[in-house]
């Protein structure tokens, strides 16, 4: 996207895709600058299951991770209400589907999410004004602003607690999907539909007891986008990670590659240690 062929009107319409994300499921209760217990969440498979409140001081905030903000994920933006709205034409397929959208990829007894977003640089004094008082030369700084935001990566972070070996199963359905869902699925709630065409494996963190990592090609608006998810299970406690590219998103076909911020996974796995 070069700023040369954005024209004013448009200016708008890209920033209001600064808080979007191709699909963003609900976030959980609580305050984001919780700080962990220090519990331990990686013993055995079979350990109990931690409660929503543990879950709580034990996902991320935004002092855990230098350069991102955390927060509740942003219900207006959520592709459904519950996971039980969100169905997948090939049932197989799901669990990449509820780490699409931020629930638990499998039957948990409890979960939670957050949204992390790269930390934008502060706005000029000419954000200030209207697009019809700016100058050209405020006009072109504006659109580098938002040029240099939409360069972001928005990630959505999710913990969930399984009973026995349930999270042990749990990841094992997600390399079932990664492996059998390289042509894509579909997936429906409240009467919005969002296909995906393709699943590859991608290399993981190698983080927690086990861990899995997938890229899914998305048609938004007919753009082909790439989002990227991560699925890691520390013990009974399994976390997943959904990263996008908000250039990508906005129709930027010349966004760089990227994938899931290494920042937001180590600072994620260190509270789970």
């Amino acid at each position: 996207m070069k700023r040369s062929a954005l024209p004013r009107a448009a200016v708008t319409v890209v920033t209001s895709a600064l808080s979007l994300a191709l699909l963003t499921g609900c976030g959980g209760s609580g305050s984001d600058d919780d700080k962990g217990a220090g519990a331990k969440a990686s013993e055995t498979a079979a350990a109990k299951a931690l409660s929503g409140g543990e879950l709580e001081k034990l996902i991320i905030a935004t002092a855990d991770v230098d350069g991102y903000k955390v927060a509740a994920a942003d219900r207006s933006q959520q592709f459904a209400s519950s996971k039980d709205d969100v169905k997948v034409v090939d049932e197989k397929c799901a669990p990449i589907a509820y780490v699409l959208t931020g629930f638990a990829p499998g039957d948990s007894a409890a979960y939670i999410n957050r949204q992390a977003t790269e930390v934008a640089a502060k706005p000029s004094a000419s954000s200030t004004k209207s697009m019809e008082d700016m100058t050209e030369e405020e006009l072109d700084e504006a659109m580098k602003g938002i040029t240099d935001a939409l360069g972001q990566t928005l990630t959505i972070v999710s913990l969930s607690s399984y009973e026995g070996d349930g999270a042990k199963k749990t990841l094992s359905s997600v390399s079932e999907a990664i492996a059998g869902c390289g042509g894509g699925f579909t997936a429906t709630a409240d009467g919005d539909t969002q296909k995906f065409t393709k699943v590859e494996k991608e290399k993981a963190s190698g983080t927690g007891d086990e861990s899995l990592a997938f890229a899914v090609t998305g048609d938004a608006d007919g753009d082909k986008v790439v989002v990227h998810g991560e699925v890691v299970r520390h013990g009974s406690t399994v976390a997943t990670y959904y990263s996008i590219s908000l250039a990508a998103f906005s129709g930027d076909s010349d966004v760089a590659a990227y994938d899931i911020p290494a920042a937001v996974i180590k600072a994620q796995a260190a509270k789970l240690s």
